[in-house]
């Protein structure tokens, strides 16, 4: 990490930054407070908020685990996040996703129709992941990638899979720039 983490637990000094404490550590359950969060925690208002958004898009989407986890993952591969990559890509298989579509979502320069062509990829996997590339190396989305996944999946589902792609493209930025974790310098 390029800055030291905050102790683990930080020290409050305001009853506000200890509910957003209380906030973080509540999503996180068990587990604890991962190096993300002793990066976030430097701002607690900047904490709150990212805990707040993240833990929508991690836990209250419509969205089937193995398709959130798609994006995540492909973003963390394409981005250079290992660290979001260690911790995302074994829900990946949980969610269901064969250890062939894994190897393609690892793969950054993977021909994505071509593995739906083999059925390596279902089309609903194929065009998320054609879709997450989109948003995350050019940003802007050709009219027909929008076109395939816009007839595979409902207007609400269109918009968690993009809140989803630009959430985790945050989340991504934020891992590399800092080197949380440990997994990019």
């Amino acid at each position: 990490m390029r800055l030291p983490y905050v102790p683990n637990p930080p020290p409050t000094t305001t009853p506000e930054e200890a509910e957003i404490l209380n906030r973080v550590q509540t999503r996180r359950g068990e587990k604890g407070l991962i190096p993300l969060d002793l990066a976030l925690l430097h701002s607690f208002p900047v904490a709150d908020g990212w805990n707040s958004f993240i833990g929508a898009i991690r836990t209250r989407t419509s969205l089937s685990q193995a398709i959130r986890e798609l994006i995540i993952c492909r973003i963390a591969v394409v981005n250079g996040a290992w660290f979001e990559w260690d911790q995302h890509s074994p829900l990946l298989m949980e969610g269901g996703c064969s250890a062939e579509a894994v190897a393609v979502v690892r793969d950054a320069q993977a021909d994505i129709p071509q593995k739906a062509q083999e059925k390596v990829l279902s089309p609903e996997e194929a065009a998320v992941l054609k879709y997450t590339d989109a948003m995350t190396k050019t940003v802007t989305v050709p009219d027909d990638v929008f076109q395939e996944l816009k007839g595979l999946f409902n207007d609400r589902e269109v918009v968690e899979i993009t809140a989803t792609a630009a959430a985790y493209n945050c989340v991504s930025r934020f891992l590399v720039a800092l080197d949380v974790g440990e997994k990019n310098h």
